[in-house]
């Protein structure tokens, strides 16, 4: 059975089985999931995945004890 003959349905299950074993493993760098990774690559690229990006860090309030210090400024 080639890839061209499944269905919309059964290659997105078994894209999701792959992505499960690749996310669930326990040794993220083992050999398996090493070669595992750049199928799942190829299958489902991660850019069509729909993901939440990362809000943007805050600034600190004031600057850490160690920047006063180099700054010649010190607590007392």
């Amino acid at each position: 059975m080639a890839w061209d003959d499944l269905t919309a349905e059964e290659r997105a299950e078994l894209v999701a089985l792959l992505r499960q074993a690749v996310d669930g493993d326990g040794y993220p760098l083992s050999p398996r999931v090493r070669r595992r990774k750049p199928i799942l690559e190829k299958l489902a690229p991660l850019a069509a995945l729909p993901g939440e990006a990362y809000p943007a860090p805050r600034r600190s309030a004031e600057p850490s004890h160690l920047y006063a210090k180099l700054r010649g400024r010190r607590r007392r």
